[in-house]
């Protein structure tokens, strides 16, 4: 930005913090009122005020009373456009902003509630950086208004400045607002693509191998050598060879104990990111986890609760 615009900015921010919202975020819920609503004609309006000018010149240079009544009937509605459009923004309540869950570089998906208590306000428009949404607010009730938010960090995302706006109902007038909530959203690390696994104890040299056991776990073909008595002789009757009750059951995966102080010759960033890599790969594949960070301990679980407990913590690591 050159620095007679950054000037120009500054001076904005000292002395019209409402009509720039240059002003630092502000804690939900935000409600629109008279004091931060701000309304100009639009482009079409300047040109139908023109028309009317010129209208209004001929019908009194010809003393033409229904072209003045005309002009003056045009005139009026045009002014009570200008009230409507007020009307659709003011008492507009935003309140709440819901995210998902994205990790560095992938774009999150946010959602923003807008409510109104009276009143249905008809084609309200959300600008989010170079998008544009129209949507209906109910009367007495609220909807979501859903968009994507690109990331490049994991940590807390800071929203954008958004502008609601409207040209409802003739497009004679632009009414606006600034909003900027004071609501982040959480991106987690982004991890590794490929590295090793995690340092497994060898005490139990059976680990992972299968196991008998007593209840079915699946139907095979038959291969010779089965005993007989496993044999599933009324469903081998419905197929075309025959199929064995397999009473192998894989052991138990073993537990991982995620350390951060286990992992040596790597900066911060790549023991998050490797970290990151180890819990993903565990919860795809129902394993038990613990983390040991350097400032907190996640004791052992599995689990959607565990998981998101530990990918916040390592987003949040300093």
């Amino acid at each position: 930005m050159p620095p007679r615009a950054q000037r120009l900015v500054a001076w904005a921010e000292r002395r019209l913090p409402s009509l720039t919202r240059f002003r630092r975020p502000e804690p939900l819920p935000i409600q629109l009122h008279r004091r931060r609503i701000y309304i100009v004609p639009t482009g079409f309006g300047i040109g139908f005020s023109v028309l009317l000018a010129v209208m209004l010149v001929g019908a009194l240079n010809y003393a033409n009373n229904a072209a003045l009544m005309l002009t003056c009937l045009l005139g009026a509605a045009a002014v009570g456009s200008m009230l409507v459009a007020f009307r659709v923004l003011n008492g507009l309540t935003i309140g709440g902003v819901r995210a998902g869950t994205a990790r560095a570089g992938e774009t999150i998906h946010v959602s923003l509630d807008v409510g109104a208590s009276q009143r249905e306000r008809m084609a309200v428009r959300l600008d989010v950086g170079l998008r544009e949404f129209v949507f209906v607010v109910p009367a007495g009730g609220a909807t979501t208004v859903e968009f994507e938010l690109p990331t490049e960090f994991r940590g807390w995302l800071a929203l954008p400045r958004m502008r609601v706006h409207s040209r409802w109902p003739l497009g004679l007038f632009r009414v606006w607002s600034w909003l900027h909530p004071d609501r982040p959203v959480l991106v987690y690390p982004r991890p590794e693509a490929l590295g090793p696994k995690p340092f497994e104890p060898r005490g139990d040299t059976d680990r992972g191998r299968p196991r008998p056991g007593d209840e079915p776990a699946a139907l095979r073909e038959y291969r010779p050598g089965d005993p007989r008595r496993q044999i599933a002789w009324k469903l081998s009757a419905r197929h075309h060879g025959l199929l064995v009750k397999d009473l192998e059951q894989p052991a138990p995966q073993e537990d991982w104990r995620l350390d951060w102080d286990g992992m040596h010759g790597l900066d911060d960033e790549s023991r998050i990111a490797r970290l990151a890599r180890w819990i993903d790969e565990a919860r795809e594949s129902g394993r038990r986890w613990s983390l040991r960070l350097p400032d907190g301990y996640f004791d052992v679980a599995q689990g959607d609760e565990h998981y998101h407990r530990c990918m916040t913590a390592l987003a949040l690591r300093p």
